[in-house]
């Protein structure tokens, strides 16, 4: 792939600068309009890196050019605008895209995928998912009244380039609890740690238990709820119906230090798989967590799936599925089936895809759902009760202003247009 330019409101960052060495030759923009204004002829596709709320603007402006286009999870920020992006990439099959849940090329695809196919998951009927990690977030007063003042702009950067950042967005002041790297706990700019580490831990289970929406969510605990920014822990219920001969499953999301998933007996004895290429969260120090009176440790990141004869243990991104407990997990080994190997990552697999040469593993069409579902989490979580949500109309049916919340906030002035399809 030949890089022909490099976008950011930021250039003079730490992170821009360093890619910018990588490729010399790349022209430098600071506004993506202004980029495609001039270069629109030059770009066949287009890597979207940028936080979470800022993903739709770009990515539509992108494909109403005919660009294919390759977003990070979690492919943007509300229910309405996972539901335009598939929309806009079912009419025009030639537009490849891919999302950036880069796991969905690794061994834990293909061996889910394969698991499925040969019965050996099969009945799943609940899912334990947990983020136990620290957040830039947790240390931030709950009892916040207003959004944090004004303070000067980053060197280089224009009151222009902060205008640009804030695309469709409310108007806020800068603030460094905001950029570089902070935004995803705040409402208005991130999903929090569901929307961040859920695309990569449920991703699979999405897709070959083909779940589609929820009709219910619960917010079983919230700790630290305020309007403005993610709470300090978070368990979410969702409740997904039967699907063909498939039976209903429930998935439960723990997050928070503190807010450990129950284990089943024999979870310790089966070591996890890791994914080694995992980046930690940044901004802080990370340990694993310990159940209370445990010598074992628990993942910071992971899963429990529950089938009505198996149990499995899993990790995140790429990691494989292991059976548990060990007597089972021996008992099982002679039955499980060959797990290809993937014939590219994640990026080579949207690249490939670009050349006609693969389909995509994670195109809007497939990950917009599972985006759905991180949405209607966290307005149910915002909201602090359950939502009775119907798959057919998409709609909340028990509560006015969470449903309003499925479109959340009107565009920014000036900002509107990404929006009229």
């Amino acid at each position: 792939a030949n890089i022909v330019a490099v976008c950011d409101v930021d250039l003079d960052s730490q992170g821009c600068q360093e890619i910018i060495k990588l490729v010399p030759k790349a022209k430098q923009f600071r506004d993506f309009r202004v980029m495609f204004d001039k270069m629109a002829g030059d770009i066949d596709a287009v890597q979207v890196a940028i936080p979470d709320f800022a993903h739709f603007p770009v990515c539509m402006a992108a494909m109403q050019l005919g660009k294919s286009v390759y977003v990070e999870k979690p492919m943007c920020r509300t229910f309405l605008e996972a539901e335009i992006m598939a929309q806009i990439a079912s009419r025009n099959p030639k537009l490849v895209t891919q999302v950036g849940n880069q796991g969905h090329s690794g061994e834990n695809y293909f061996q889910f995928k394969a698991w499925k196919e040969a019965g050996i998951i099969k009945d799943v009927t609940a899912v334990t998912a947990f983020m136990n990690g620290n957040r830039r977030w947790h240390p931030y007063d709950p009892n916040i009244t207003k959004f944090p003042e004004a303070q000067p702009l980053p060197t280089g950067m224009t009151d222009k380039d902060w205008d640009t950042w804030l695309t469709t967005a409310a108007y806020h002041d800068f603030n460094e609890k905001y950029h570089p790297g902070n935004w995803r706990g705040w409402y208005d700019f991130g999903l929090g740690a569901l929307g961040d580490w859920g695309a990569h831990i449920l991703d699979t289970i999405h897709e070959f238990l083909d779940l589609g929406l929820p009709y219910e969510i619960e917010p079983v605990h919230v700790k630290n709820l305020n309007d403005y920014f993610f709470p300090l822990e978070t368990t979410l219920l969702f409740r997904f119906p039967s699907r063909g001969d498939m039976p209903p499953c429930d998935i439960t999301w723990y997050d928070g230090v503190k807010n450990l998933p129950p284990v089943p007996d024999g979870y310790f004895s089966v070591q996890a798989a890791t994914d080694n290429t995992i980046p930690p969260p940044g901004g802080v120090t990370q340990k694993p967590a310990a159940p209370q009176g445990s010598q074992q440790r628990i993942p910071q990141a992971g899963k429990i799936i529950f089938s009505k004869e198996l149990m499995f243990k899993g990790g995140t991104h790429s990691a494989p599925l292991s059976i548990i407990p060990d007597a089972k997990a021996k008992e099982m080994a002679s039955k499980l089936p060959v797990v290809p190997k993937s014939p590219s990552d994640h990026y080579i697999n949207f690249l490939k895809a670009c050349m006609g040469e693969e389909k995509t593993r994670s195109p809007f069409q497939t990950f917009a759902p599972l985006a759905q579902i991180f949405s209607l989490g966290i307005i149910a979580m915002r909201r602090n009760k359950k939502l009775i949500f119907n798959r057919d109309t998409k709609e909340i049916t028990n509560d006015k202003f969470a449903n309003s919340l499925l479109t959340d906030r009107p565009p920014r002035k000036g900002w509107e247009s990404y929006y009229n399809v």
